[in-house]
């Protein structure tokens, strides 16, 4: 096969996950439970839904894609993300009853960081965060649906997280630098990911994953995935390499806009029982079990 170079993130952070495989293990195994505890709450997967913005109804349906996918959510009993919008969708979100951390942008307008995180915990968000993603664009500060973005300091997260009682998420993490900055801030968790390959040549966040993971032993702090995950066999490999959770993203999108709530569940359904499945053909009968003796790369 012809090598082509590429600078997309997307197709290296593919390649690498394809080159990982998994070793069978039968014996004396069980079928696995997939049912995990996050900030204190049980939910009944470590597939989580993506922060994702903006998304219009889909089909003339009354509702928006970002209310049915966090109804699905509410239904699956999973951890629901959401991203970039304003308090009145947030608090349509919430309406839906799904446990939602809500992601908030680098807003260059500081006042709006905070009033949009205050608003998120006054209406019942289950956490709050950062897209750190967003900070930079190609000609300085990023700008997203006409809002600019500003640098956010070390001092200026530690300020986010003391405002707050909710778990604090930084989402955009893929060094183990940012990821120990994020420790010792007091977030709760961080999301490994690059945003869909925003920066040419990112390492894949699984590549990563096990760095990150070794230095942050003993520190009281969740590791979530995403980037490229589409079966249970992805987050299979996320949580033997070291994460706690994985997030499904744009994988999810074409069951959510031909379908719906209904859509979502059934996608979101198959992700979780592939999971099971490789779990339990390689030994390990919950979560947080795998590892990655049963990986092997070629």
């Amino acid at each position: 096969m012809e090598y082509k170079r590429t600078s997309d993130a997307n197709l290296i952070t593919a390649r690498y996950m394809d080159s990982i495989l998994i070793e069978q293990r039968l014996i004396d195994s069980v079928i696995a439970d997939t049912k995990i505890t996050i900030f204190g709450e049980e939910f009944s997967s470590p597939v989580m839904t993506p922060a994702f913005s903006h998304l219009k109804s889909f089909k003339g349906r009354d509702l928006t894609g970002l209310e049915e996918y966090s109804t699905a959510a509410k239904e699956l009993n999973i951890l629901n993300f959401v991203g970039m919008m304003e308090n009145d969708m947030f608090e349509k979100i919430i309406k839906t009853g799904a446990k939602t951390v809500r992601i908030v942008k680098p807003y260059a307008d500081n006042g709006k960081v905070r009033d949009q995180m205050q608003f998120a915990e006054s209406v019942g968000a289950f956490g709050i965060g950062m897209d750190i993603d967003h900070i930079f664009g190609e000609n300085g500060a990023d700008v997203v649906i006409g809002e600019e973005m500003a640098v956010q300091t070390s001092e200026m997260l530690r300020s986010y997280i003391e405002s707050t009682k909710l778990p604090f998420v930084v989402k955009g993490v893929l060094s183990v630098e940012d990821a120990m900055k994020c420790a010792d801030l007091g977030a709760a968790a961080i999301i490994v990911s690059h945003h869909h390959g925003r920066l040419p040549y990112a390492v894949p966040p699984m590549m990563v994953l096990p760095e990150i993971k070794a230095a942050l032993i003993g520190r009281d702090m969740k590791i979530i995935v995403d980037c490229g995950i589409e079966s249970g066999s992805d987050v299979y490999k996320a949580l033997a390499l070291g994460a706690d959770a994985a997030a499904v993203g744009r994988s999810m999108l074409p069951s959510l806009e031909e379908n719906g709530i209904e859509g979502v569940k059934s996608f979101i359904t198959k992700v979780n029982n592939e999971l099971r499945f490789t779990m339990s053909c390689t030994g390990f009968a919950t979560p947080e079990k795998v590892d990655d003796s049963c990986l092997k790369y070629y």
